[in-house]
């Protein structure tokens, strides 16, 4: 059941806090945290604010119109579905996620990533400006392009699955689901706009995704370290059953982002293959499910790690195009983690 924004009848210690089914007396006191791990993160993601505005991004319009005709349409349903997903994240955390977790430590940290994901959607819209003057022909390619709309659709519909009767089983799957959006939906997009900076173009635009992937890995360990906590907290609730839908969860989702991955690039990127793009979903599936405890399904090695060194601060904070020190690389995280 959701918890009470003011409780203060409630009688719960620290020990006998919980991810959620506690009984919190609603407020958040930073000086008492039973999960040390959501304290480093907020750290963390207040270490790494920044604004879109902060990213050059005046030559994007040049670039553009230079780009061929398949990566226009890659760079703009990239841009599309990433649109979708902070939109939709931002709303599904309040809405959907932070009325049911009663540890106060963790319901700040998903205040801050609605704030981060709404960030993210102001920076799409920077990204939008840069490049097009008819801005609502991205925005609305989630109506106009029939794979993008189907893909949506069965991504919202995952998010469904806390309505009518919650139960304990529910919000586990719940936190998978998340931790599947923010760990392997995002990704073949990032790659993609990666993959245009590696050959020397959209440089403002991979660089802003650099700082978006930077906040979505602070995202990912929050809902890894939400699961396991629940894991140590409620051992019984993980089955063999619960194991099962897990691993359908995710190939249903390797699946779908192996296939988007496909229709994007319709063979038509340098350095993606749709074996490629395949491989590295199936390598981040099995990633995400050894972080919360499970063994890998495809035992498959990361075929195109480059993309990593474009992802990832070194500890000089340099612009990784420019080789220039930036003032707003505040925060740090290690790559490796996700």
């Amino acid at each position: 059941m959701k918890k009470e924004i003011y409780n203060p009848k409630s009688t719960e210690t620290l020990n006998q806090r919980r991810v959620f089914g506690g009984n919190p007396d609603g407020m958040i006191n930073f000086t008492r945290m039973k999960y040390e791990w959501a304290l480093n993160l907020w750290d963390t993601m207040e270490g790494n604010t920044w604004f879109p505005k902060e990213v050059n991004m005046s030559q994007e319009a040049k670039d553009y119109k230079l780009l061929t005709v398949p990566e226009k349409r890659m760079y703009d349903l990239v841009l599309s579905q990433l649109i979708f997903m902070d939109s939709l994240q931002t709303n599904n955390l309040m809405d959907n996620i932070n009325p049911f977790i009663t540890a106060p430590e963790i319901n700040a940290c998903l205040s801050r990533q609605s704030y981060e994901e709404a960030n993210h959607s102001k920076s799409y819209a920077v990204m939008v400006e840069s490049i097009s003057d008819n801005t609502d022909a991205i925005y609305d390619m989630w109506r106009t392009d029939e794979k993008l709309l189907a893909k949506n659709t069965y991504i919202a519909n995952i998010y469904k699955n806390l309505s009518g009767e919650v139960t304990d089983e529910k919000i586990v799957l719940a936190l998978v689901a998340n931790q599947l959006l923010e760990g392997i939906y995002f990704y073949t997009g990032f790659a993609s706009m990666y993959a245009l900076g590696k050959s020397g173009k959209m440089l403002g635009s991979s660089q802003m995704i650099r700082f978006i992937q930077r906040d979505e890995v602070t995202h990912l360990l929050l809902f890894q370290n939400m699961i396991n906590s629940v894991r140590k907290e409620r051992p019984e609730l993980f089955t063999k059953e619960l194991e099962n839908k897990i691993r359908t969860m995710f190939k249903e989702a390797v699946e779908l982002e192996a296939d988007w991955g496909a229709y994007i690039t319709q063979g038509q990127i340098l350095g993606f293959t749709d074996a490629i793009i395949t491989q590295y979903v199936q390598y981040l599936a099995d990633k995400r499910l050894e972080a919360i405890g499970y063994k890998a399904e495809y035992g498959e090695k990361h075929p195109i790690s480059w993309v990593d060194g474009f992802a990832s601060f070194n500890d000089q904070r340099t612009n990784f195009f420019e080789g220039n020190v930036t003032n707003y690389s505040k925060g740090s995280i290690s790559f490796d983690d996700f």
